[in-house]
């Protein structure tokens, strides 16, 4: 960053002779630089540069001035003239900052559901807004849960304030982001193990939370859900979905863009800028290039989740995190089309969640290390566990494939003396640091759940908001997600193709009325990418160039490539090609696609035995035999794992 570039120019080079006795020509004595279309005085400058204002007193200056005519701008009139004054600051200012592109009036840190929320809020607020995610967007626990739309029942015995506050998110998110929501209600069952009287205290705790719970039959419920176990004594139905997190994240960060945030993904926030008490920006590594950079904000968002913890402390704030370990199955089919959950308080593998092609069982919950947040490992035991409780809701489960275990990390305030995390509150939590730590222009949202992310961004838009002394209310809660617009899917998905396909109901079900401004005029626009989940050549395109899309995991959260049966077996080197063709470098798109299927090992490695362990084998052997991908390690030495690690 050229920090005095502006400056420089005025000043006079070291070593000339200043003019004595030579008359001034017109040009000497009216030289002017010009900046934004405002004329400057060189003599005026350079005596501004002489002032007593330094650099930090002038950006304070600035920062000032700009809130006072933004206070006052109703009541001057429209051809009202700027002072001399305000030119000169408004030229030194701009000069010593270098440029005004890296300052910003909020800095959201995270991208997850919770960042990527905020950074919408803060922006449909007229709020100039810069998000930071050191990885992809909805790489931590936003695409590492079960994607369960919660009524807020599993909570309503536990925790009434986040069962309250799930039934209210849940309600408003089917109606703004109907395209990332599948309304399948859900069942809360009871098993001849469980205790049948729980169900009644159950339905009155929902009932005082706001949830609509209906008890019914347990032949009902068989008939309804015939997945559910035939052994079942008691059920209650709640209006429970699911949602894909992914689609959900990815809406938000569309819609921040579209109301003029910008976005850094693959970017470390490694320090803070500090003036005395107050924090004014964030010094950041790109990870991508390399490179360092700075950014400046009024307030900075602390909105990483766990890792929100080494954020605060890097402010020097202290946050008690509870990391609370979640591991979950996917099935290769949907076996459930309603949402199944044990009538009992909250336990390891009691939700059985139906999403898209595929069906979810979870969680466990344990206590794990920071160090370990980074590099979440399902074990075996985990696996046993998973399954075993998960043949109790659904018996099919026993027979149906694994593709993949996988698991995150829950963003959980400390409780003391709970050593598991299942009594810790999933209620939303809000620091402002001034208050609590004496740290001006920095703040914190954590806790709760991907439920109640808009409601989480909303209470910390408002704090910012009220810091900034701007009064302008939340539109979150009737403003539609892009890909939400009016009309169901069966009628966009008729303006995608003239032939009726499944493909068309697959593409507009991903993303809403988006599809409809997707192209699809030629049969390489309309010829499919991934089979499994009838993903279109068009819609990856426009995931890569709209996106951002950077690699072949990035694609997968965006699309769905991959995620489907065979894993990235068929359809991970067509995708290559694609992003080699858009990123003119097929050694790049190679690099990526061993990248890629390495990734898809490590979800199946947990559950490699039996049909998982021969599709496995196959994929290895198309792609290394085959194709000759990944024979060796950058190292020259041989790969350890079965695939290409």
């Amino acid at each position: 960053m050229k920090t005095n570039s502006y400056i420089c120019i005025l000043k006079r080079k070291r070593g000339t002779p200043r003019l004595k006795g030579r008359k001034k020509t017109a040009s000497t004595q009216e030289k002017r630089t010009s900046f934004s279309g405002t004329s400057f005085n060189a003599r005026e400058a350079n005596q501004l540069q002489r002032n007593s204002f330094n650099a930090r007193e002038a950006n304070q200056f600035q920062r000032n001035k700009l809130q006072r005519k933004r206070n006052t701008a109703a009541s001057k009139p429209k051809n009202a003239s700027v002072s001399d004054l305000d030119l000169h600051f408004n030229f030194y200012y701009i000069a010593m900052s270098g440029t005004q592109k890296n300052e910003f009036d909020v800095i959201v840190i995270g991208g997850g559901i919770t960042g990527a929320g905020t950074a919408r809020d803060c922006s449909l607020r007229g709020l100039k807004v810069l998000l930071i995610e050191r990885h992809d967007i909805a790489d931590g626990a936003t695409g590492r849960n079960h994607g369960l739309l919660h009524s807020g029942a599993r909570y309503a015995v536990t925790d009434q304030e986040s069962a309250a506050e799930c039934i209210q998110e849940n309600m408003i998110l089917k109606k703004i982001a109907n395209h990332c929501v599948d309304d399948t209600s859900g069942f809360f069952i009871t098993l001849p193990e469980d205790d049948l009287a729980y169900q009644a205290k159950f339905v009155e705790s929902c009932t005082k939370a706001g949830i609509k719970a209906e008890v019914i039959d347990p032949k009902e419920a068989i008939r309804l859900e015939p997945s559910v176990n035939p052994d079942i004594i008691g059920a209650v139905r709640v209006p429970d979905g699911s949602v894909d997190p992914f689609r959900l994240c990815s809406s938000n960060v569309v819609d921040a863009k579209l109301h003029g945030a910008e976005v850094l993904v693959y970017t470390e926030v490694t320090e803070f800028l500090r003036e005395q008490d107050r924090i004014t920006g964030v010094k950041v590594l790109d990870h991508k290039t390399g490179e360092t950079a700075e950014y400046r904000a009024q307030i900075i968002v602390n909105a990483a989740g766990i890792w929100g913890h080494h954020i605060a402390e890097m402010a020097g704030a202290q946050i008690s995190m509870f990391p609370a370990k979640g591991a979950l199955l996917i099935f290769a089919h949907r076996v459930n089309s309603i949402v199944l959950n044990r009538c009992r308080k909250p336990a390891n593998a009691d939700i059985l969640v139906p999403g898209d092609t595929v069906c979810v069982i979870g969680t466990t919950s344990t206590r794990v290390p920071y160090e370990e947040c980074d590099d979440m490992r399902v074990t075996p035991d985990e696996v046993k566990l998973l399954l075993a409780e998960g043949e109790k809701l659904a018996p099919c489960l026993n027979d149906t494939r694994i593709l993949r275990a996988y698991a995150g990390v829950r963003p959980l305030v400390a409780a003391e003396g709970d050593t598991s995390g299942r009594n810790i509150s999933r209620g939303i939590v809000l620091f402002d640091h001034e208050k609590r730590d004496g740290i001006k222009g920095f703040i914190t949202i954590t806790g709760g759940k991907l439920m109640t992310y808009r409601l989480m961004a909303e209470m910390a838009t408002d704090l910012v908001c009220e810091k900034l002394h701007i009064d302008k209310k939340c539109e979150t809660r009737e403003t539609p997600l892009p890909g939400s617009g009016k009309g169901d899917v069966q009628e966009v998905a008729k303006n995608i193709w003239t032939k009726p396909s499944t493909a068309q109901k697959a593409t507009a079900g991903r993303i809403g009325s988006f599809a409809s401004k997707l192209k699809f005029d030629t049969e390489e626009e309309k010829s499919l990418v991934c089979e499994c989940e009838e993903v279109p050549e068009s819609e990856v395109v426009n995931a890569i160039e709209h996106l951002d899309v950077h690699n072949l995991v990035d694609l997968r959260r965006r699309t769905r490539v991959g995620m489907g049966t065979c894993q990235g077996e068929l359809c991970a080197c067509r995708a290559a090609g694609l992003l080699g063709k858009a990123h003119g470098c097929t050694q790049r798109a190679k690099q990526d696609l061993v990248q890629f299927m390495n990734e898809r090992w490590k979800g199946m490695f947990p559950v490699a035995w039996g049909e998982t362990m021969r599709e496995a084998e196959f994929t290895s052997w198309i792609y290394s035999e085959c194709l000759g991908i990944g024979d060796e390690a950058e190292d020259g030495t041989t790969p350890e794992t079965p695939v290409f690690e």
